[in-house]
């Protein structure tokens, strides 16, 4: 153990002991008095040294834990804890899919139970480590997830990490993956949740300038309609944190926008959470903007903004200034005050100053929890649930017992390329590779990885010649993983990689007509034109970035296991090419996503085969004649007319068709992902709501609910695209009648 980590066990021993004493002294411990009424006490018994501290101390490095307040009995307490898909940096993990992977899933309920397993973790670790005496980097119980940012452009080297390019969409998942974070205790929370990254944070990273540096220049229209409302939905989830980005907004540094942070956020949206800044953000006002002159003015700026918390992993901080700050008159103690508060607010929703038997989540235990047999098998459970079936000719799949099977490509075997960004610590034993996994399903399995690395400048052809001879079936497993895509990394085009493309053209000449599956591993899309057009490739399926269990979730796939028969959707627009995409650096949504896009896509947001066929027999809108602020309800009737189980993924759109004003062409509306059998006829019952029918209007400058008619699609896919499943789309009509009200006159 190093010093540091001495000095807090020792210093927390004692803390331990002091706290029985206070407890009963001071009324910031009285369980009977209500949250405000104990933060009422607590907040004004705080020294301005301490309020600055509390605020400057994020928790990572030489910057944290928090510093304790023995005088109180209040210990150290660590801000920094990554929870995208499990729990990171903090010793062994159950690994799940990559967000994107999940939000393919189209599934809430899915993304609830990924949330509820990593904070159960979380919160087991944490359990562990504090009665140890121990705060550690990456160990508390402050998730900073989920990231919930808008993919808008192909090359985004973060498209990994969020849920796709739908504000609906994405705004429903934030909310699951909330719900799992916080669990469902009235009084406490298990894990407290962190929305990022605020706002019109969505590339670039690297490519073709600095996130650091970078001004995203946002019409009102577009941050309205596209780069707000989910952040909205994690508000109105109970988020307790929202994370504010490295880049400017219309030439203003997020971290120091007042406008966001305070007038929306805080004053319109009634945010009582803290806002923290990302990593550095702070220092890089001055280093990177040029926007303010140094730490204190900074500092300055984004407590003037509504800052709470600096997020750094160095010793000298820019909030180090905050004392000085006040003196100076240049920050208000009750500046201070109201943005400490909801720091210590989330620590008391946690448990933290009450008697630990009254909070059941203490009782988590790392031997029951972490890495259990129940979170291995919902690893792989989630994992193929995400997979996307995007193209499947001649029914190669799903197959039985295969006698000779041939693995090939960087990602047939690697362990870890498959896991993406922020991995958590998981076990080798619980990690098993496409090549491994193929092994319960073939008599005999040849391999060939055929490239050094997913990059695959240097290739052996060969290895894979020989690998793909004389074999009944080929699975070629081609992709990115974080050398080519990550945070930080911007991809330069859609092309595999290197040389993969030369490696999938070998393994289909001398595979010599066998069937031939490509299994695609990475986040943004990638050009598989090739592929998609020649016959000898039989299956395409997009993976995405599955973690631990790529090789028994394949495994399942295959052979239409358990959750195996696919119903992963699209979440984003493939493009045909990037002649369709508008340069990185354009923050415009003219022409970008389904919602506006007006050409051919190669793949279409919401695509995505399965090895059964359904029809919609009917859809039934409940109350055809709305007014402005009301929900709609519909039913949507279908068969599974297929030949086998399987999951259905119904999406349900709205379109303006007489609109004079700018709308998207479409917008989805609602979505749910169902579990069907063969010959059987099941009628689902959805909302929407009224704020999917929001546009923007200039006049006013907010979002409105109009009235007008309004079409209505039901189906397994969008209506009208080139590119389309077997299943049909059913049409129907509603009208909303009525004047032009403001969204925010609507009920929440």
């Amino acid at each position: 153990m190093d010093a540091k980590l001495l000095y807090i066990s020792v210093l927390a021993v004692l803390l331990l002991h002091a706290i029985p004493v206070t407890r009963a002294e001071f009324p910031f411990r009285d369980v009977s008095l209500s949250w405000e009424e104990r933060l009422d006490d607590l907040i004004p018994r705080l020294y301005l040294d301490e309020i600055a501290s509390q605020m400057a101390r994020a928790g990572y490095g030489p910057n944290g834990p928090t510093r304790p307040i023995p005088r109180l009995g209040i210990g150290p307490y660590n801000w920094v804890t990554e929870c995208l898909r499990g729990d990171v940096d903090s010793g062994n993990a159950t690994s799940f899919a990559m967000p994107i992977g999940l939000a393919a899933s189209f599934s809430v309920d899915l993304i609830t139970a990924v949330g509820t397993a990593t904070s159960t973790e979380v919160r087991a670790k944490y359990n562990n480590y504090t009665s140890h005496g121990i705060y550690k980097d990456f160990g508390g119980l402050s998730c900073f997830s989920p990231v919930i940012n808008i993919v808008r452009h192909p090359l985004w080297g973060r498209i990994q990490e969020t849920y796709g390019e739908d504000p609906f969409m994405t705004g429903e998942l934030a909310k699951a993956y909330v719900a799992g974070l916080h669990g469902p205790n009235p009084r406490y929370v298990r894990t407290s949740s962190g929305c990022k990254h605020i706002f019109a944070y969505d590339g670039p990273e690297d490519i073709p300038s600095s996130r650091f540096s970078f001004d995203a220049v946002v019409s009102e229209a577009d941050m309205q309609m596209t780069y707000l409302p989910m952040f909205h939905e994690c508000v109105k989830a109970g988020t307790f944190n929202l994370v504010c980005s490295y880049n400017k907004i219309n030439g203003i540094p997020a971290c120091t926008n007042k406008k966001y942070l305070t007038d929306i956020v805080r004053n319109q949206w009634g945010f009582k959470g803290y806002i923290s800044s990302d990593a550095s953000a702070l220092e890089y006002l001055y280093t990177r903007h040029k926007y303010t002159q140094g730490p204190l003015d900074s500092a300055v700026a984004a407590v003037q903004a509504g800052c709470s918390l600096e997020l750094s992993g160095k010793r000298k901080r820019v909030y180090t200034h905050l004392t000085q700050a006040v003196e100076l008159g240049l920050v208000s103690m009750e500046q201070m005050t109201t943005l400490v508060r909801p720091l210590f607010y989330t620590r008391m929703r946690l448990g933290e100053f009450d008697p630990p038997e009254m909070n059941p989540y203490t009782k988590l235990n790392v031997d029951d929890v972490v890495e259990s047999a129940a979170h291995q098998e919902l690893a792989v459970s989630v994992a193929v649930r995400t997979f996307v079936l995007l193209k499947h000719t001649e029914k190669v799949l799903p197959v039985g017992k295969i006698g000779t099977v041939a693995v090939v490509g960087p990602m047939a075997d690697s362990p870890y390329d498959p896991f993406g960004d922020y991995p958590p610590g998981t076990s080798r034993e619980y990690i098993t590779t496409t090549r491994e996994g193929l092994k319960s399903i073939a008599s005999k399995v040849k391999y060939a990885g055929g490239c050094n690395d997913p990059r695959c400048d240097k290739y052996n052809q060969n290895e894979v010649i020989n690998a793909v001879t004389d074999v009944d079936f080929v699975v070629v497993c081609l992709g990115t993983g974080t050398s080519i895509e990550s945070e930080m990394r911007d991809r330069s085009n859609m092309d595999l990689p290197g040389s993969q493309l030369r490696l999938l053209q070998d393994a289909v000449k001398y595979a010599k007509g066998r069937p031939v599956v490509l299994l695609l591993f990475n986040a943004g899309p990638l050009n598989v034109t090739w592929a998609d057009e020649s016959p000898d490739v039989h299956a395409i399926v997009e993976c995405w970035l599955p973690a631990q269990a790529a090789g028994l979730a394949v495994a399942r796939f295959m052979t239409n296991g358990p959750e195996g028969n696919p119903a992963g959707r699209l979440p984003f627009t493939w493009p045909a090419s990037m002649d369709d995409v508008p340069p990185m650096t354009n923050y415009s949504f003219f022409n970008r996503s389904y919602r506006f896009f007006t050409g051919t896509p190669f793949y279409p947001f919401g695509y995505g085969l399965s090895f059964t066929e359904f029809n919609y027999d009917r859809v039934v809108v409940s109350n055809p004649l709305l007014k402005p602020c009301d929900d709609m309800h519909v039913s949507v009737t279908l068969t599974n007319v297929g030949h086998y189980d399987g999951d259905e993924v119904i999406q349900v759109y709205i379109g303006w068709p007489d609109a004079v004003y700018p709308v998207p062409n479409l917008q989805l509306g609602a979505f749910l992902r169902v579990k069907t059998t063969p010959q059987n006829q099941i009628t689902n019952y959805l909302t929407i709501p009224a704020r999917v029918r929001a546009v923007y209007n200039e006049q006013g400058e907010t979002l409105v609910v109009k009235p007008g008619k309004f079409y209505l699609y039901a189906g397994g896919q969008q209506p009208g695209q080139k590119r389309r499943i077997s299943s049909n789309v059913l049409t129907s009509a509603f009208t909303v009648m009525g004047s032009m009200t403001k969204l925010s006159d609507c009920p929440p």
